[in-house]
């Protein structure tokens, strides 16, 4: 294994490099080319070539995954990556209010630039670790333009498929250089339109929470639109977020290049609007339950009966786990609790999803709910080659029955063996490369000791 990925990463900087990999029960996401029982993936260049049974590909690296399970990498829509340094926290945190009161009215304003940067290290290395390829940062502390670059700087430096979702912080001092700073970000990271990194414009759905200049509408709208870049909405909750949905659709501030998030407790004209104009969910399934977001149940049913198939996040890591597969399997067991509850006793049967649902959410839709449908999100010849190389032979998951059933019920990061991202290996063996995880636990934990000392937080690490 070292010799092979001493070759892999010989090989990194040959943009026509070949890469096959052989063997594998391949579960695509792609709608037409399903699951194929035994096949081989021809990575050329940061791209898919080909995918099925038998592929020649002369002068590629040969890679035999016989054993283990290839499929798309996974797409969390919505997390706060500067708070990755703050983990769990307050894992019983109370509310939502508890949470703004405590995190980002509290802790929020004693952020450095160097702390953005570590905590969104800390969470986009984490992210590749557990399989997650493309990460959305709503990066809602942005208080200089040093710490949105720093949090930029992270993405780019971990090798991730990184979203910078820019917000200005809730609360304390800042700059004031938000939403403008906008044209210098898209000027100075992504003016060219290529590469891992994308930029999207981050805000809140009402004025509840910190006032109206964060409240989405014709100033906001106007401002993504002019950049051409995507919205993604945080905080849409209940009756105040549904009058607001159905102001947003008369005023045609909604469509495909919006995202809202959480979505618990709106009305069903407000799921009709966002039916109508094609806008995205993105569900944080542990956060709506757990912290307790308006009516506390992810919002998979009602965006189901609109049409909409939503994408799936982590959100907050003071409270929460990290990684996709606690997100898929938290949603599949509350949607199937509820399903079978609600016709107990009526003889009816429940509409359930399944396990191939929720693994769409995490991979297919996550990408489309982003605006990156073409580049990621399924094993389709043509798209970016984000793989995940899952061993299906460990103790864990031992014998091989169903494989997307073993992704979502049986597997966890241990079990990921390589991750590429776009072509490029950033997990092999097991472990995530380029890290030096002694230099990073100092510099995580003296970043977390800074912050709070500054925000006079009290916190018992017993």
């Amino acid at each position: 294994m070292t010799a092979i990925l001493h070759e892999l990463r010989r090989r990194d900087a040959d943009p026509g490099r070949r890469i096959l990999l052989t063997g594998a029960v391949i579960v695509t996401m792609d709608p037409g080319l399903g699951v194929l029982p035994r096949a081989d993936l021809l990575i050329e260049g940061g791209r898919i070539a080909a995918v099925g049974p038998d592929l020649q590909a002369e002068g590629a690296l040969i890679i035999d995954v016989t054993g283990a399970i290839l499929a798309p990498g996974f797409v969390d829509t919505h997390r706060h990556a500067w708070e990755a340094q703050l983990r769990r926290v307050m894992p019983d945190v109370n509310d939502l209010g508890e949470y703004v009161t405590s995190t980002l009215a509290g802790i929020a304003p004693a952020y450095q630039p160097q702390d953005m940067y570590i905590g969104t290290k800390l969470a986009a290395l984490t992210a590749i670790d557990s399989g997650i390829t493309t990460m959305l940062d709503f990066s809602h502390n942005s208080r200089t333009a040093a710490h949105s670059d720093a949090a930029i700087r992270a993405l780019v430096d971990t090798g991730i498929r990184g979203v910078h979702a820019s917000m200005r912080p809730h609360f304390g001092d800042w700059d004031g250089q938000w939403p403008a700073d906008l044209t210098r970000l898209q000027d100075t990271y992504f003016a060219s339109g290529s590469g891992l990194l994308t930029l999207r414009l981050a805000t809140l759905a009402t004025a509840e929470i910190a006032g109206p200049d964060l409240a989405y509408g014709e100033r906001l709208a106007h401002t993504a639109r002019d950049l051409g870049i995507g919205v993604s909405i945080d905080a849409v909750f209940g009756l105040p977020s549904s009058e607001a949905i159905l102001g947003w659709a008369k005023q045609g501030l909604l469509g495909p290049d919006v995202a809202l998030i959480h979505c618990t407790g709106l009305t069903p004209q407000a799921w009709q609007a966002i039916a109508g104009a094609g806008a995205a969910v993105s569900l944080a399934p542990t956060s709506d339950a757990q912290i307790g977001l308006e009516s506390a149940v992810p919002a998979v049913d009602d965006a189901l009966a609109v049409g909409i198939r939503p994408s799936l996040s982590i959100d907050v890591e003071v409270a929460l786990a990290s990684d996709m597969f606690t997100q898929m399997r938290a949603l599949h067991a509350i949607q199937r609790m509820r399903a079978v509850n609600a016709v107990y006793g009526t003889g009816e049967p429940p509409t359930r999803i399944g396990v191939h649902d929720v693994l769409d959410f995490a991979t297919l839709q996550g990408a489309r709910s982003i605006g990156l449908s073409d580049v990621t999100g399924s094993l389709t010849p043509g798209k970016q080659a984000d793989v995940l190389v899952v061993r299906a032979d460990d103790l864990n998951n031992m014998p091989l029955n169903d494989p997307i059933g073993t992704l979502v019920l049986g597997s966890d990061p241990r079990n990921i063996d390589a991750v590429f991202i776009a072509g490029q290996v950033r997990k092999w063996a097991g472990t995530v490369l380029d890290i030096d995880l002694t230099a990073l636990r100092e510099d995580v934990r003296a970043s977390r000791d800074r912050v709070l000392a500054a925000a006079g937080y009290q916190h018992d690490r017993s």
